[in-house]
């Protein structure tokens, strides 16, 4: 059988199979690793982005570096974590100038001075096919403060931040990670369940909904529509790298109205609800996102 007869799900769930039963592991968006006595939690992530697949290559090198890092932190906002440091390895074609590479550098040491993330070394290998890019990032997160996106309860709202289906228009590639906004809701609410939205809401809400075995009900007509996208580009285009959490009705009206006083330049949108699963599946059937290996 054919990794594309798999699809990416279920190849992570064969690789990792056995790998997660330590109660001092928990896997999720990222890994969170417990130490005994240790005030907080150790997060940590990888994550990479590959020529002709996450970016083209006529792509502005100093963008490719940028988004190369806030992928794996934009994992770090969905628990909530505190990213510190970083590792980055570069795959690359020996005839790859200099310039190009020191371009892509520019974007990653941006992107790291944006959340005070130190960049503490890596690796460099050559290749014959198209460049790669792995970032490698630790951080931590206080024990209280830790979010899964296996959480989540009957009857909770779920939520949004910002806008869905820019990627067409280059949002992949200049997005913020909303870790501000993550760590303010941890602050402030009893948050059940989050994750980020980087395959679309297609194939991320389901996912979010099995790892709560629950289903979910969600209002298309209500989605949050970046600037020239439509429903379908809102649920499966992928890559919009906002946040989804689940959270208490009880919640809502707290929630909306202190939203709006901190971050009144950010929508936050109720698209739906998590409800009792009908049948053994996630109850609405939604188009696809982005899927790898398919």
């Amino acid at each position: 059988m054919k990794v594309s007869q798999v699809g990416e799900d279920a190849l992570l769930a064969s690789l990792l199979r056995g790998s997660l039963g330590s109660p001092k592991l928990i896997g999720d968006d990222c890994v969170v690793v417990e130490f005994r006595d240790a005030k907080n939690l150790l997060v940590l992530k990888t994550d990479c982005v590959v020529e002709r697949i996450h970016f083209q290559s006529a792509t502005d090198p100093a963008l490719v570096g940028w988004k190369a890092m806030m992928r794996p932190l934009s994992d770090f906002a969905a628990i909530s974590g505190i990213p510190q440091f970083a590792l980055i390895t570069l795959i690359i074609p020996a005839k790859r100038s200099m310039h190009w590479v020191h371009e892509l550098y520019r974007g990653l040491n941006r992107a790291a001075v944006k959340f005070d993330l130190a960049i503490v070394g890596g690796e460099t290998s050559a290749t014959r096919g198209p460049v790669a890019i792995s970032v490698s990032v630790a951080g931590y997160v206080e024990r209280n403060r830790s979010v899964s996106r296996s959480g989540g309860k009957r009857g909770d709202d779920l939520f949004v931040t910002g806008r869905l289906g820019g990627s067409l228009r280059g949002k992949h590639l200049r997005f913020v990670p909303r870790i501000e906004e993550s760590r303010w809701l941890t602050t402030h609410f009893g948050v059940h369940a989050m994750m980020d939205l980087s395959d679309g809401l297609g194939a991320d809400l389901p996912r979010f909904a099995r790892a709560s075995k629950l289903g979910f009900k969600i209002d298309k007509a209500a989605l949050p529509l970046a600037a020239g996208a439509k429903i379908d580009n809102a649920i499966s285009d992928g890559e919009d790298y906002e946040l989804l959490f689940a959270i208490s009705p009880r919640d809502r009206q707290r929630l909306e109205k202190s939203w709006r006083k901190k971050f009144p330049k950010l929508p936050l949108t109720r698209i739906g609800c998590l409800i009792q699963p009908l049948n053994n599946s996630t109850s609405q059937v939604l188009p696809g996102g982005y899927i790898h290996f398919q």
